[in-house]
């Protein structure tokens, strides 16, 4: 049984006309606009993986853990808090974050390794994924950060003692949430194009009190160059406007912006050997914005400002609710 052209030509007129997304999406299907091409592929966590295993023996946990990611460039993959980047992930974008507390700045989800936890390998993190298109041209996330500094040690420690018959020692169980001291921060990406990608960050500070919150959104490459893939070096620099030039042999050219007036900070993504293996080497490495934020070391940062990583650095001291009730935020 078939239908008539009349028949399919009514009802289509009944569905009336195509949404936004659905249109987004047959262009997509039919080759017309890469909507697909950013989108959230960027990985929650890249360090203890088999993806960054290259040992003899075959232990990804002890090969390549979360404290030597932040000074140790990955081969195979990337890791960040609500990360985008393109379908090849040479271009990444995500989210870092300070409270001053923190001994390492916040840039990737931590977690337990599968000897640590006494369940096995557990993220001990509070993130939500809240919405997303299926081309990708919306995503939001949900990302809770505590205001005290962050209990590492007191997650591995306590969930090394207890057995499986117990259940896991959670990151709400340290305390760290009481008097909701803690801000929530949503990170939100909306495209106008295929290319053009908007990054919102807003943080609510959940406590009665004001508190400090340093945000840094980063843009940085993957390291293709060190391990002979690429022949040509990507390049991030600054621009006389306030912006980040981009420029990748592969993907083409791009301009980063920022609102606001942030201090532009680069050094390369780059695996800091003075620090992790006491060989000295000159240059700017993928830990100086820790380095920078955390300890106000600014010479590991580039002054000429350029590189292969980069970061807008901006600095809140985020009020409390309103007396009426209602959040406070910066954008």
């Amino acid at each position: 049984m078939t239908k008539s052209a009349n028949e399919s030509q009514s009802e289509a007129e009944k569905r009336g006309p195509l949404s936004a997304e659905k249109q987004r999406m047959l262009a997509q299907d039919s080759g017309e606009a890469a909507w697909r091409l950013w989108g959230p592929y960027l990985s929650e966590r890249q360090w203890g993986t088999v993806r960054e295993d290259y040992s003899e023996d075959g232990n990804a946990w002890d090969y390549f853990s979360h404290d030597q990611a932040r000074s140790r460039a990955y081969r195979w993959g990337e890791d960040g808090i609500a990360g985008l980047c393109d379908e090849k992930q040479r271009l990444c974008l995500s989210l870092g974050l300070w409270n001053e507390q923190d001994p390492i700045l916040k840039e990737r989800l931590f977690g337990l390794t599968n000897g640590e936890g006494n369940h096995g390998e557990d993220v001990k993190e509070l993130y939500y994924y809240l919405d997303a298109t299926p081309s990708h041209s919306y995503l939001k996330m949900l990302y809770k950060y505590p205001q005290q500094a962050f209990p590492y040690a007191a997650l591995i420690e306590e969930n090394r003692k207890r057995g499986r018959d117990r259940p896991e020692f959670e990151l709400f169980d340290t305390g760290l949430f009481n008097d909701n001291r803690y801000f929530d921060v949503f990170i939100e990406y909306a495209k106008a194009g295929v290319d053009d990608i908007l990054m919102l960050i807003t943080a609510y500070n959940r406590s009665a009190d004001a508190a400090p919150l340093h945000v840094l959104p980063q843009i940085w490459f993957r390291n293709t160059w060190s391990w002979g893939y690429d022949a040509t070096r990507p390049a991030l620099s600054a621009t006389e406007t306030g912006g980040i030039m981009i420029q990748h042999a592969d993907l083409g050219s791009y301009h980063c912006y920022f609102d606001g007036d942030p201090d532009l900070l680069f050094c390369d993504n780059e695996t800091n050997l003075q620090h992790l293996y006491n060989q000295k080497t000159a240059g700017y490495f993928k830990d100086a914005f820790h380095e920078y934020i955390i300890h106000g070391n600014h010479h590991t940062v580039n002054p000429q400002r350029n590189g292969t990583k980069a970061a807008g650095h901006f600095s809140f001291s985020v009020p409390g609710p309103r007396q009426d009730g209602s959040a406070t935020a910066p954008e």
